[in-house]
């Protein structure tokens, strides 16, 4: 039974999962999650009711109001949602943001700071490598090390605890950086580093065990209530939504829109919406702003993607034309990527133009149509320069942070010994991260020796 995730789109997030998160996106989508760009605004405990998780992936310079607070606090108490937040480094005040106002609701907040370590690190000092899971929970079972990549700490408030806490050799040190919270029906996880689930980048998702712990924290999410309200046929369908969060990811799926459904059926629409304060009508027309914005690049890619599409070029006869595919198989690429539209049913053929004079005496049909051949004055391709050779100051600047990096992996190698012998790590995954960790000494060490030779 798949479950519907609503990946925050309206704050702002740094965090975009079309863009920068595609490789979780895949992966959920693998493992029975339907990842959707949620673009309503404001956000209603109606319209969330059929997602049974809402995620804020480190809103920028954008703020949720009040009333969306008290909106997303009842869905997760009386719907059984589950909510994941994911802030930075800087937390609130380094991105203008003001995700605590949310979660303190449940009993955490975000620090205004950036965990450190100059000891257990990916190689820099805002990638510490985290080993503490004290206690042991759902979310954090079978991780054995995460790397913390440029986040904040987090504080406990309330009936929330930690689960994950930075090393004793961190600044700050052994405070928590991953919190959980059971409201009622539903489930809240916060967590201070959203760059921890990014494509591409060292420390991100595809690092060591980050999978693992993708799987087990929206697994966790997931509570036993609103899995009772799945059994039981009781959440409602999706609505469509807007192309674009469709255009990038083929893996959504969408059913087929029936139009005379919707031409014969009323419409009672309420646009009524209560304002109270100035600073609340300026942040809604933002919103609205931004929508009407998103709603224009759509329109503009889909004009483009149509325009350059060979399929539907006039002229075509019907011999040329694909046929439908069948039941079994692969839908053509502009459904996949489009989700909603159909084939076209009817084609107007249009005629072929007037065969030009010169053609009806030379006789070379072959060549209707085709764009008359212009001369064109080439000009020699330009010598390439020769790259410039590194400077004297680059080559050692590079030396000394491959040293840095390298007395950094033999740090976390005597770490790792030190767990090993005490008992607290099993001998398959030590010998995994030993073994990691002596190649990427090995190639460390190896550039080094060359930066000493052409210095």
């Amino acid at each position: 039974m798949p479950y519907n995730i609503a990946f925050d789109v309206a704050h702002k997030p740094r965090g975009k999962l079309d863009e920068n998160l595609t490789e979780m996106r895949d992966f959920l989508n693998a493992n029975e999650f339907i990842c959707y760009n949620y673009l309503e605004t404001p956000v209603t405990q109606l319209s969330l009711k059929p997602f049974d998780i809402l995620v804020f992936v480190c809103p920028d310079f954008a703020k949720i109001s009040s009333m969306e607070i008290t909106e997303i606090v009842n869905w997760v108490k009386e719907d059984g949602g589950g909510l994941l937040l994911l802030s930075h480094a800087g937390g609130d005040k380094g991105r203008n943001s003001n995700l605590s106002e949310l979660s303190q609701q449940f009993g955490m907040a975000f620090e205004n700071d950036q965990v450190l370590d100059v000891t257990y690190n990916l190689g820099m000092e805002n990638m510490p490598i985290i080993t503490s899971f004290i206690p042991p929970h759902p979310i954090t079972s079978g991780i054995n090390s995460l790397c913390f990549r440029s986040g904040c700490s987090l504080a406990v408030l309330g009936s929330a605890f930690s689960i994950a806490s930075s090393n004793e050799t961190s600044e700050p040190f052994s405070t928590p950086l991953i919190c959980v919270s059971e409201v009622e029906m539903g489930r809240v996880c916060t967590i201070g580093s959203y760059e921890m689930f990014r494509d591409k980048v060292g420390g991100g998702f595809s690092y060591d065990d980050h999978p693992n712990l993708v799987y087990n924290l929206f697994n966790w999410l997931i509570s036993d209530y609103r899995m009772d309200l799945r059994s039981k046929g009781q959440v409602p369908k999706i609505a469509p939504q807007p192309l674009e969060s469709f255009v990038q990811s083929p893996d959504y799926a969408s059913e087929p829109i029936d139009s005379a459904a919707i031409d014969n059926k009323p419409l009672d629409i309420d646009f009524s919406i209560k304002i109270t304060r100035k600073e609340e009508l300026i942040e809604l027309l933002k919103i609205f702003q931004n929508q009407i914005n998103r709603i224009e690049n759509t329109f503009d890619k889909l004009i483009n993607y149509l325009e350059g599409s060979s399929n539907r070029a006039l002229g075509e006869t019907s011999s040329n034309l694909p046929h439908p595919p069948a039941a079994t198989e692969k839908k053509p690429k502009i459904e996949q990527d489009l989700g909603i539209l159909e084939p076209p049913k009817d084609i107007i053929l249009t005629e072929l133009p007037i065969k030009p004079n010169r053609l009806k005496e030379t006789g070379e049909d072959v060549f209707i149509g085709l764009p008359v051949e212009e001369k064109v004055d080439l000009k020699p391709a330009p010598k390439l320069t020769p790259k410039k050779k590194p400077k004297k100051k680059e080559l050692k600047a590079e030396r000394d942070a491959l040293e840095s990096k390298l007395n950094s992996v033999h740090n976390l190698l005597d770490f790792i010994e030190k767990k090993h012998k005490a008992g607290t790590i099993n001998k398959k995954d030590y010998n995994k991260r030993i073994s990691q960790l002596r190649t990427d000494i090995k190639k460390t060490q190896e550039r080094i020796d060359e930066l000493n030779n052409l210095l």
